[in-house]
């Protein structure tokens, strides 16, 4: 049988910037894990990568913000 790949609850981007929240059910409740990325493309192929450079660091403050509000908003 194949193993189902869980998708993200939610996914916030702002330009080349996205957080990617994540829900896991745990015995104490739902919690709330989140990735950061940013995209690129590499030719024709888009990839992704956890680096990001000065200029990205204000975007990633943002999203990561707007990502903290996401999960407290859920009420959980």
């Amino acid at each position: 049988m194949a193993k189902t790949k869980q998708q993200p609850a939610h996914e916030i981007r702002m330009g080349a910037i996205k957080a990617t929240i994540w829900e896991n059910q745990t015995q104490t409740g739902t919690r709330h894990n989140v990735t950061v990325s940013r995209i690129y493309k590499d030719g024709e192929e888009w990839k992704q990568t956890e680096s990001f450079g000065r200029d990205d660091l204000p975007l990633l403050a943002k999203v990561v913000d707007l990502a903290h509000t996401w999960i407290f908003e859920q009420g959980v």
